[in-house]
């Protein structure tokens, strides 16, 4: 299936995220029958993220089955503040103004600019590597999106349109800025972020008048966070250090097409042109992705961080006494300048230019 190993393990991981984000949809409609305010829902659904992830956090520690993961630093606190502020704050507020005035249809079609922001940003501000072929794969997978999500045409485009497409840039900002924490403890990052947000949104969501449910949803709310966009966000950091931004956003935004999926399953929804369409389209980018091939010589200028790793063709380092055994480790190290050549995707090592 993989064009070479290279795809491993960033490729099922993106996906894996996908797959938990999608199906978080479809059970929080089920969530919102109930009568839970929207707002309130994504307060509650960030919190369970954080506090389940907090627990598993706690556990591994109160257990020493902690992974060799680097921890965050205070270097990484302002990047962690802006992920914070841009995906956990802004994005998902600009989301409820714009529902309020927008009309379904167009909410929908729009909230697919955010895969579209995330590519734009890695490819023209991080000048992560793209070609044809990339390009392709990312345009079917963004068409398979919109013809998912289409309902007859956008209508009543004004400043609720607007803000929905804001939250999708501040998403977009968000997905960029967290690969400056993906050589960090993934789980420590996403376990953060769902507090801070989720505390944040669930307070604004009872300052405007929202009402706590009851016990079964309040529980429902919570495990859905924690899988939907706890785990997912975890999963999705770990992609990010094998693949880049803008691959893992393009796999990510398959998240739809999961959902719709599942929603017929649980819904008895009729399967339709429109989602045979949208399954063809998103198949045929992703098949381009995972056919990707990309080698070339390249240099690797000389650095220091800290990540978990093995001591592999780029990790060639020698170890002092206070430097960990057995591998995967993590410590402070350092890289010297390297030329090779060898299949690889934008991850944490290979950030290089390209000559076109």
């Amino acid at each position: 299936m993989f064009r070479n190993l290279i795809a491993w393990p960033g490729v099922p991981l993106a996906m894996g995220s996908a797959a938990l984000f999608g199906a978080s949809t479809p059970f929080a409609k089920l969530l919102l029958g109930t009568g839970v305010s929207p707002w309130l829902l994504a307060g509650l659904l960030y919190l369970g993220s954080g506090l389940g992830l907090s627990v598993v956090h706690l556990g591994r520690r109160r257990f020493g089955i902690a992974p060799a993961e680097a921890p965050l630093r205070r270097g990484d606190l302002p990047w962690l503040a802006l992920v914070i502020l841009s995906g956990g704050v802004i994005g998902p507020v600009l989301l409820m103004i714009g529902l309020t005035t927008t009309a379904a249809s167009t909410s929908a079609l729009l909230l697919n600019l955010e895969a579209l922001a995330t590519m734009a940003i890695a490819w023209l501000v991080f000048k992560e590597n793209v070609d044809r072929r990339l390009l392709a794969g990312a345009a079917a997978i963004l068409a398979g999106a919109v013809v998912l999500s289409y309902q007859g045409g956008p209508t009543g485009f004004g400043l609720g349109s607007l803000a929905i497409a804001g939250a999708c840039l501040a998403w977009g900002v968000d997905n960029n800025l967290t690969r400056k924490l993906s050589a960090a403890d993934p789980v420590q990052s996403a376990m953060v972020k769902g507090l801070v947000a989720g505390a944040v949104n669930f307070a604004l969501a009872l300052a405007t008048g929202a009402q706590l449910p009851p016990p079964g949803p309040l529980l429902g709310a919570g495990i859905v966070g924690f899988l939907g966009y706890g785990v997912s966000l975890v999963m999705f950091v770990l992609a990010l250090r094998h693949l880049g931004v803008a691959r893992t956003g393009a796999y990510f935004s398959t998240a739809p097409f999961i959902g719709a999926g599942l929603a017929i399953a649980m819904f008895g929804e009729p399967f339709t042109v429109q989602l045979l369409v949208a399954s063809v389209l998103m198949l045929i980018g992703v098949a381009l992705h995972l056919t990707e091939g990309h080698e070339h010589q390249h240099a690797h200028e000389p650095m220091e961080h800290e990540h978990r790793h093995i001591h592999d063709a780029h990790h060639r380092h020698e170890h002092g006494p206070a430097d960990p055994d057995g591998e995967p480790h993590t410590h402070v190290h350092k890289h010297g300048p390297l030329t090779h050549s060898h299949p690889h995707y934008p991850d944490i090592h290979h950030r290089h230019g390209h000559a076109h």
